[in-house]
């Protein structure tokens, strides 16, 4: 095992926890978590996007995503339920695509992210859904309906466009990482690539009752 997934894998054993307990928390402690993340990822983006004409789109796009979670999480009826099976949805969709990406590797699913294989992006609908399966099993002791099969598959797909996306945008400004404040993992805009797409999606699909 190379040590920069070990300081992957560290990392994540830290941090999930940490912001699983603000989205628990919910409230004053969660507004301060989002708010924190959010002007990580704007600073990223600025840093990353510098002299690009597209900036300011990121910008208006990232306020917009960022709004969306906090409407989520604050709902009353199903904010708390809801923004735990978007997020275990974009983690589980990293994590499958990640180890069955180096598992079984295969063709490249795209030139913008060349560690991005097809092997990988089964994997990632794979354990997103068996991990939404055991959440609602273990929140609600009832199986996960098939429309919500489908929002997970759904949610998936928008997760992996947004890392190829962003991937996309740090080829174009030539560099492998958008920060390096997780070890292992780069910069918080590395992180959250997938959910600040799946969060406005997840959105427009409940609001409009589209599922």
């Amino acid at each position: 095992m190379n040590q920069e997934l070990l300081k992957r894998i560290f990392s994540s054993i830290v941090l999930i926890p940490i912001a699983f307990f603000f989205i628990i928390e919910g409230s004053l402690p969660f507004i301060f978590f989002i708010s924190i993340c959010f002007f990580i990822v704007v600073y990223e983006w600025h840093k990353m996007t510098q002299k690009k004409p597209y900036r300011i789109y990121g910008y208006i796009f990232l306020i917009i995503s960022f709004y969306t979670i906090y409407i989520i999480r604050m709902d009353d009826k199903l904010g708390y339920w809801i923004f735990m099976l978007i997020t275990i949805i974009c983690i589980s969709t990293d994590i499958g695509g990640y180890v069955f990406g180096k598992l079984f590797r295969g063709p490249k699913l795209t030139k913008f992210s060349p560690n991005k294989t097809f092997s990988g992006m089964i994997g990632g609908y794979i354990l997103s859904i068996i991990s939404s399966i055991i959440f609602t099993n273990y929140t609600y002791e009832k199986d996960l309906t098939n429309d919500w099969i489908i929002f997970v598959l759904i949610i998936s797909t928008i997760s992996q466009l947004g890392d190829i996306l962003i991937s996309y945008f740090k080829r174009l400004s030539k560099i492998k990482d958008t920060g390096k404040i997780i070890p292992g993992h780069g910069g918080m805009l590395d992180r959250v690539d997938g959910m600040i797409f799946a969060f406005p999606f997840s959105y427009i699909i409940i609001l409009f009752d589209i599922i």
